[in-house]
């Protein structure tokens, strides 16, 4: 009995995450489209109050409007003129106190993660972490600058050390480019592998094994 209980916990669990995922998505996607249409009925006239409401009860027009806005805003930011306009509204932004900090910081971020030639999760590598003789899946980040590479002698690396099952937090780490083992796997079958905390097994890539053909 209890093979079979985890034999059908094994098929729905996953689907059930995904439905729970989807969900509060779909709930954040609605949540951001109702409060625009609450800012925007405290400035519009009485006679829009109506119609406002009834579009708050459409289902999906939030995450519809939303996604066009995406694209629209991408489209815009794709050519000359708007990344001029992005220049110029960057540059207003680092002018307030406060707010320069926030925005700045969140942009590095999202421009290292997102963006096409973001730097983040260069390669997996093996590190010996925490300590000489445990080894962990790392990525390289990049290489150290600024002052920080000055105190530096040697060849180092950025690493970034994830925690499993959740990669997104983990640990930071300076270290010289000869303790580091490049991996041959992909950086998502390395994520793969954290977060499955070594159950999902990476495709092989050393030389003589076969790899599995993928679909």
């Amino acid at each position: 009995m209890k093979k079979y209980l985890v034999a059908g916990l094994l098929v729905w669990l996953p689907l059930a995450i995904t439905v729970v995922v989807l969900t509060w998505l779909y709930g954040l996607l609605n949540g951001v489209f109702a409060a625009v249409l609450s800012a925007s009925q405290a400035v519009l006239p009485q006679d829009a109050f109506e119609n406002l409401e009834r579009l708050k009860q459409i289902p999906f027009l939030g995450v519809a409007v939303l996604f066009a806005v995406l694209l629209l805003t991408g489209v815009f930011a794709a050519n000359m003129f708007g990344q001029w306009w992005l220049r110029r509204w960057g540059s207003l932004i680092r002018r307030i106190p406060i707010v320069k900090s926030i925005y700045n910081s969140v942009k590095q971020v999202s421009d290292t993660l997102f963006s096409s030639n973001g730097k983040a999760f260069r390669e997996a590598v093996l590190v010996q972490y925490p300590r000489a003789g445990s080894w962990t899946i790392a990525f390289i980040t990049g290489r150290p600058g600024g002052e920080v590479a000055e105190h530096l002698a040697g060849d180092f690396v950025s690493v970034y050390v994830p925690t499993t099952p959740n990669p997104t937090s983990g640990f930071f780490l300076l270290m010289p480019r000869a303790d580091v083992l490049r991996l041959k796997m992909s950086v998502d079958e390395a994520l793969k592998y954290v977060i499955s905390m070594g159950v999902v097994e990476p495709f092989a890539t050393l030389p003589g094994l076969v790899q599995p053909a993928r679909n």
